[in-house]
């Protein structure tokens, strides 16, 4: 007779369906529908706003490397986060990973929050990312229409700044070049 092992949180996760993101956050699985319309539009509008000056050097300073929705390994398949976007700095990883797998932590991560997403986002996963030494996160909320951003003060979050609406900020650490938060918000209806 065989003893019928259980599958692993990380098994269970890679046999989720299509349609949906999962994350391992403190040792429990987390499952959310794949983003809404305003949620997409605004990680893509930042990401390529972000791309140009920032990974591209195209009016701006270069030596970073933004990702859609990376799956960070903080702890390899058992603290598994999934943010909007994530942001290193070159010299911190040189490459990009040949696999699905970034072990290294990001200089900057930003979530999009949504009805769905915000208190894990904000309760869970914000903690998380101090406590693996995450330099900045940004909250981005497309209903609100605002921008929270933060920096990693002795191990807890500083508010550096909160922004909203059409503000045209310069904010750590992509203060180099101007953002016009108008663009993330997109048509609504």
């Amino acid at each position: 007779m065989h003893a019928r092992t259980r599958p692993t949180l990380y098994e269970r996760l890679q046999a989720l369906p299509d349609g949906v993101v999962g994350e391992i956050l403190d040792g429990q699985l987390h499952v959310h529908p794949r983003p809404s319309g305003p949620h997409g539009f605004a990680a893509s509008s930042l990401g390529y706003d972000l791309i140009g000056p920032f990974q591209r050097g195209r009016g701006g300073p270069g030596g970073w490397w933004i990702i859609d929705e990376p799956e960070l390994h903080f702890i390899r398949d058992s603290e598994v986060d999934v943010p909007d976007l994530a942001g290193w700095r070159r010299e911190r990883m040189p490459l990009l990973p040949q696999g699905h797998r970034y072990t290294v932590v990001p200089d900057w991560v930003c979530e999009v929050l949504s009805g769905s997403t915000e208190s894990v986002d904000r309760e869970i996963k914000m903690p998380i990312y101090a406590q693996f030494g995450v330099a900045y996160a940004w909250l981005l909320d497309p209903r609100a229409r605002t921008l929270e951003a933060y920096a990693l003060d002795a191990g807890n979050w500083r508010e550096i700044g909160r922004f909203r609406d059409a503000d045209t900020v310069c904010v750590q650490p992509f203060d180099a070049v101007p953002l016009d938060l108008d663009a993330l918000w997109g048509p609504t209806g």
